[in-house]
Protein backbone atom coordinates (compact mmCIF):
# COMPACT_ATOMS: atom_id res chain seq x y z
CA UNK A 1 0.00 0.00 0.00
CA UNK A 2 1.47 3.40 -0.94
CA UNK A 3 1.73 6.25 1.54
CA UNK A 4 -1.52 6.98 3.37
CA UNK A 5 -2.88 10.39 2.39
CA UNK A 6 -0.30 10.56 -0.39
CA UNK A 7 0.05 14.07 -1.58
CA UNK A 8 3.33 15.52 -2.64
CA UNK A 9 4.35 18.77 -1.07
CA UNK A 10 7.19 20.97 -2.28
CA UNK A 11 10.51 19.95 -0.73
CA UNK A 12 11.51 23.39 0.52
CA UNK A 13 12.12 24.71 4.02
CA UNK A 14 8.95 26.83 3.88
CA UNK A 15 6.81 23.86 2.84
CA UNK A 16 8.42 21.54 5.41
CA UNK A 17 7.79 24.11 8.14
CA UNK A 18 4.17 24.46 7.06
CA UNK A 19 3.31 20.82 6.29
CA UNK A 20 5.59 18.34 8.08
CA UNK A 21 4.72 17.33 11.64
CA UNK A 22 7.22 17.05 14.47
CA UNK A 23 6.01 13.49 14.97
CA UNK A 24 7.04 9.87 14.45
CA UNK A 25 6.57 8.40 11.00
CA UNK A 26 7.89 7.57 7.55
CA UNK A 27 8.54 10.00 4.72
CA UNK A 28 9.31 9.87 1.02
CA UNK A 29 11.34 12.21 -1.16
CA UNK A 30 10.59 12.28 -4.88
CA UNK A 31 11.48 13.99 -8.11
CA UNK A 32 8.99 14.52 -10.91
CA UNK A 33 9.73 11.07 -12.33
CA UNK A 34 10.80 8.77 -9.48
CA UNK A 35 10.99 8.07 -5.77
CA UNK A 36 14.40 9.16 -4.52
CA UNK A 37 14.44 8.06 -0.87
CA UNK A 38 12.12 6.68 1.80
CA UNK A 39 13.12 7.18 5.41
CA UNK A 40 11.76 6.94 8.93
CA UNK A 41 12.22 9.29 11.85
CA UNK A 42 11.07 10.11 15.36
CA UNK A 43 10.55 13.71 14.16
CA UNK A 44 9.62 13.96 10.46
CA UNK A 45 9.89 17.75 10.44
CA UNK A 46 13.41 17.80 11.89
CA UNK A 47 14.61 15.00 9.60
CA UNK A 48 13.35 16.71 6.45
CA UNK A 49 14.98 20.00 7.47
CA UNK A 50 18.23 18.12 8.11
CA UNK A 51 18.09 16.70 4.56
CA UNK A 52 17.59 20.21 3.19
CA UNK A 53 20.39 21.75 5.25
CA UNK A 54 22.90 18.95 4.70
CA UNK A 55 22.00 17.01 1.56
CA UNK A 56 24.16 14.00 0.98
CA UNK A 57 25.45 12.94 -2.42
CA UNK A 58 22.20 11.13 -3.22
CA UNK A 59 20.06 14.22 -2.69
CA UNK A 60 22.51 16.46 -4.54
CA UNK A 61 22.49 14.03 -7.48
CA UNK A 62 18.75 13.34 -7.73
CA UNK A 63 17.46 16.66 -6.34
CA UNK A 64 14.07 15.67 -4.91
CA UNK A 65 11.42 18.31 -5.45
CA UNK A 66 8.63 16.85 -3.33
CA UNK A 67 7.95 15.02 -0.09
CA UNK A 68 5.15 13.08 1.52
CA UNK A 69 4.78 11.36 4.88
CA UNK A 70 2.57 9.27 7.09
CA UNK A 71 2.50 9.09 10.85
CA UNK A 72 3.60 5.82 12.40
CA UNK A 73 4.37 4.77 15.98
CA UNK A 74 8.03 4.27 16.82
CA UNK A 75 7.67 0.50 17.01
CA UNK A 76 6.19 0.27 13.51
CA UNK A 77 8.27 2.82 11.57
CA UNK A 78 11.07 0.52 10.42
CA UNK A 79 8.68 -2.17 9.18
CA UNK A 80 6.58 0.40 7.33
CA UNK A 81 9.71 1.87 5.75
CA UNK A 82 10.74 -1.58 4.52
CA UNK A 83 7.27 -2.18 3.10
CA UNK A 84 7.28 1.13 1.22
CA UNK A 85 10.82 0.59 -0.10
CA UNK A 86 9.84 -2.83 -1.48
CA UNK A 87 6.73 -1.42 -3.10
CA UNK A 88 8.00 1.90 -4.46
CA UNK A 89 11.67 1.01 -5.15
CA UNK A 90 13.26 4.41 -4.46
CA UNK A 91 16.66 4.84 -6.09
CA UNK A 92 18.35 5.78 -2.79
CA UNK A 93 17.21 2.71 -0.86
CA UNK A 94 18.20 0.05 -3.39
Amino acid sequence: MPFENHGSRSFTAISVDKNAPAASGVYGLSSASQWVYIGEAADIHAELLAHLRHPGELLRTYAPSGFTFELSPAGQRAARQIQLVQELEPIGNL
